[in-house]
Parts: C-alpha cells; structure tokens; sequence
C-alpha cells in the first residue's frame, strides 16, 4: 500500500511539473521570444541589408535616417593639392619639401625622411604614439597626423633616393 501511494504521488509531481512547464512556455512567448526570426517581434538585419544601406547613405539616397556631415575645409593651393579622403602616392625627391595642410595624413613606405617644421612644434605619430619634432627622423610604415599647416617631411640629408609617402589630404611640394 505504501509503494503504491509513493508510485502515485511521483506520477502526480512530474504530470504536475510537465503541466506547468507547458504553461510557461506558453506565457514567455507572448512575451516577445519567439521561434521565429524576421517577425516585427524579433528583427534580423542582414549583411546585405546593412550594405545596401551603406551604399544609399553615401550616394546621399539615405534611409529613414539621416547622419549630419562634417564641412569640408577648402584645398590648400599649391602644387598637387588635394583635401578629400582619397589617398594618393607621392613621390619627393632629394631637396624638396612635402608640406601638409592641416589635418592631413601621410605615410611614408620608402626611403629615409626627416621631419620639417618651421617653429619648434612637431606632428604626431599616431602609430607609436608620441610627437616627432623638427629634424627628428619619421619611421617607415606609421601614421603622421598634421595639426597644423606649415610641417612636412624631406628627404634626410645625404641620400640620393626618393621619398615614396602616402598622403590623404592637402598638400604642396617645395
């Protein structure tokens, strides 16, 4: 008789649990998690969802939203000047200066250069993260920032070879 009434009442627990668990189930999907991705209550934005729009923002199409621009700042004048974020390979020969406008990148990928300044303030080198000064060397490979106009890069003294550097922004060769 007592093991028939244990055997009854483990029956009734787990029918019980199952019972309950069902309900919960039920309750947590009205409440916004569903089986189903892509429905109003659960979004999926894919890969080319995200690049469609990408494209659209930057032909200026847009979508339900639209991101404030930054004004462009007017190019410098000077010999092959130019202020958009395009990047361009410019060569500097032994004698001549590459002055940065404000706000310009440059990357030197070949040869030994030396920074320019005409006051004692230098550019930053975002890469090591520190300020290279007038006359110190750049090293190959990292990112200069110039905050200023008036500051470039030459040539270091004694070599016959040309600067290869990328540059994004303006710039003038002296």
């Amino acid at each position: 008789m007592k093991r028939t009434w244990k055997v009854a009442a483990a029956v009734v627990l787990i029918g019980g649990g199952v019972w309950a668990g069902s309900l919960a189930n039920l309750k947590a999907e009205g409440a916004g998690v569903t089986n189903q991705p892509g429905t109003a209550d659960d979004p999926v934005v894919t890969k080319s969802y995200v690049d469609q729009q990408i494209q659209q923002a930057i032909k200026g199409g847009g979508g339900s939203t639209s991101t404030p621009t930054a004004p462009t700042t007017p190019p410098s004048i000077g010999e092959n000047s130019d202020s958009s974020a395009e990047m361009k390979i410019v060569e500097v020969k032994p004698g001549k200066i590459l002055v940065a406008s404000a706000g310009t990148e440059f990357i030197v990928r070949a040869g030994k250069a030396i920074l320019y300044s005409e006051d004692k303030n230098g550019v930053a080198d975002l890469t090591d993260g520190k300020d290279i000064v007038g006359g110190e060397a750049v090293t190959n490979n990292h990112l200069l920032l110039f905050p200023k106009e008036g500051r470039g890069i030459q040539v270091k003294e004694g070599n016959t070879y040309n600067l290869t550097v990328i540059v994004r922004g303006g710039y003038q060769i002296k």
